[in-house]
């Protein structure tokens, strides 16, 4: 599995930074298709790189922004991670982005599986994907142990597909591998000597035991403590 490490100095400068990378990214994809779509993570981490990429200069009109998975909740739950994306994300410039949902008032994500995945299949292949990564060696709701984890590695694996996940307490929906391994650009935003231990110790295992690796290939992964 062979990827690029790029370790900072600090997480304020590889906030900076891989802003920076993801709007390029974004900008040659728009260079070369009529819209581009954005996956980010939920989550604390990724805040201040929000913060930075809100601005950056391109044609946000073209962008379709979507999570790698979500939570079962209504957007207005603090479980919700829809919610850090309105605020932290679909600012400023990027205001102007078009938001997928992977939320619909259903009370189960099979229900809601048809009505959110037409839109994204619209826009496929992803352009540009930005993964967090856990001490599991999890990302997206790609966890090990989950219900459905072997369905969602399949090369002929659906666009979404629902999760349940020992120590989750409600369902997820999640992108599944393919999709995710299939981004033009890939990155993999890591913070911290536990979750670089996790990233070394993925290397070699099945992806069924490490589900980063079934996306990590060709990613560039950012790390700072």
């Amino acid at each position: 599995m062979a990827y690029e490490f790029i370790e900072y100095a600090d997480r304020e400068m590889l906030s900076i930074e891989l802003a920076q990378r993801l709007a390029g990214d974004l900008r040659t994809a728009l260079q070369q298709r009529d819209r581009a779509a954005l996956v980010v993570p939920g989550g604390t981490s990724p805040g201040p790189i929000f913060d930075d990429l809100c601005a950056a200069d391109l044609d946000w009109s073209r962008v379709d922004v979507l999570l790698g998975d979500e939570r079962w909740v209504p957007e207005d739950s603090p479980r919700s991670n829809t919610a850090l994306i309105k605020s932290r994300l679909l600012q400023d410039r990027a205001a102007s982005a078009r938001f997928l949902p992977l939320y619909a008032p259903f009370d189960t994500p099979e229900e809601g599986l048809p009505e959110l995945q037409k839109p994204i299949e619209a826009v496929l292949p992803l352009a540009v994907v930005l993964l967090g990564m856990g001490a599991d060696m999890h990302t997206a709701s790609l966890f090990p142990g989950a219900d459905r984890l072997e369905d969602a590695l399949k090369p002929d694996a659906s666009t979404l597909m629902a999760m349940r996940a020992p120590g989750a307490p409600e369902p997820r929906i999640t992108l599944t591998a393919p999709v995710l391994d299939g981004a033009l650009a890939k990155h993999v935003l890591i913070f911290g000597d536990e979750k670089r231990a996790a990233l070394d110790n993925a290397k070699g295992r099945p992806a069924t035991e490490a589900p980063i690796n079934a996306v990590i290939s060709d990613a560039k992964v950012h790390w700072a403590v």
